[in-house]
């Protein structure tokens, strides 16, 4: 077997070798999806991605006889070490055709980090907890749903082996939107819809940068405790905001209001990757037109609840649990109304039992779990 070569990237043409690295990775696995070269070069270059403001970001390449087999990054997220310790590295985008790979990888991103006088090196954050976070330990029989990360079997153990120890499992649930909901959510929903002080309501598209703020508003107070949570930036907000508005729409972005107050979101948006799986990551003149027509012609399919957020007064009573699933089952009545027929709920941290209550009572079920590692560097 030829040598492993560690390469940095340093320029556009490295950040495509580092898109590319996936595509020896998953030659072989049927349900890898290779996303689209054009929205990966948006979020991977300091020019377009704000992220790059408060992170410092290093990539590599790994290479065998020039072709890329593996890929990883190292980041110091000011923001991560303002909300959890000093000294805290972060990886993410790993990727590993073999143990060797791997290997070669993760000691690779470590002496970038020590260099940098890091204690802690967690990850895989790709790059921030509001992207792809974790690597997949379980559920590899079905593709990754948009804006999830994949997995190989083995990288549970290529990690372990370098050090590192599960810091925290996540959980991906899915929803067969055909299915009725069981009666006693049906009940705890009725009586959200009864309660006079309750309007459950849809995104005003028309004012939507307005909205976007108030969303901002509910999510970095409703998530503020959760482990990993880093508070997006008002530069984040408008690129996010400014990525997801064409596939936002009213019928499935809901906002909960107590006494006309906004106090809970629910964003639910199509699963991109579904739509783009025979492209092969590329995007040509024909490819362009199947994807705006499969994005715009009106049918939906398969649909992701990436964000969801109750003010954190309504998170452990009767009412903030009633309101997430008046919201669910609306969006879940609207999007079956167009077609959809399978929905993904995450990720949800293993340890957030009021969400894995919830989602478990209106008949969601766990079908991938993902791990973030940790390992001290000192």
């Amino acid at each position: 077997m030829s040598t492993v070569t560690i390469r940095k990237v340093t320029d556009k043409s490295g950040i495509k070798a580092f898109v590319n690295a996936t595509r020896a990775v998953y030659k072989d696995d049927p349900n890898w999806i290779q996303p689209l070269m054009m929205e990966r070069m948006d979020v991977l270059q300091a020019s377009k991605n704000p992220y790059f403001q408060h992170a410092e970001v290093q990539m590599w390449v790994a290479e065998r006889d020039g072709v890329p087999v593996g890929r990883i990054s190292a980041q110091i997220d000011s923001l991560a070490q303002e909300k959890w310790g000093p000294n805290l590295g972060h990886f993410g985008h790993f990727e590993a055709l073999d143990e060797e790979v791997a290997d070669a990888l993760l000691e690779t991103a470590e002496a970038w980090l020590k260099e940098r006088g890091m204690v802690r090196m967690q990850g895989p954050w790709s790059f921030s907890s509001a992207e792809e976070v974790g690597t997949l330990v379980d559920g590899f029989n079905t593709p990754p749903v948009f804006m999830m990360p994949h997995g190989r079997p083995q990288y549970d153990g290529w990690i372990k082996a370098q050090g590192f120890d599960k810091a925290k499992d996540m959980f991906a649930y899915e929803l067969d939107l055909l299915k009725p909901a069981p009666e006693r959510a049906g009940r705890i929903v009725k009586m959200a819809e009864k309660n006079k002080r309750l309007t459950l309501r849809e995104i005003d598209m028309k004012n939507f940068d307005e909205e976007v703020k108030t969303v901002l508003d509910i999510y970095n107070e409703a998530w503020s405790d959760n482990w990993g949570y880093v508070p997006f930036t008002e530069a984040e907000v408008e690129h996010g905001a400014k990525a997801l508005k064409p596939v936002v729409k009213p019928y499935r972005t809901m906002l909960c209001e107590y006494d006309g107050e906004p106090v809970a979101f629910m964003l639910t948006i199509p699963d991109v990757n579904h739509k783009i799986r025979d492209l092969d990551g590329k995007i040509g003149p024909i490819k362009l037109v199947k994807l705006l027509y499969r994005m715009l012609n009106g049918k939906e399919d398969r649909c992701r609840v990436p964000l969801m957020g109750v003010r954190k007064r309504f998170q452990k009573g009767p009412l903030g649990a009633a309101m997430a699933m008046w919201m669910i089952q609306v969006s879940q009545k609207n999007v079956v109304d167009r077609g959809a027929t399978f929905g993904e709920l995450g990720w949800i941290l293993e340890d957030n039992d009021g969400m894995n209550a919830i989602l478990e009572e209106i008949g969601c079920k766990v079908y991938k779990t993902y791990r973030v590692y940790e390992k001290a560097i000192a």
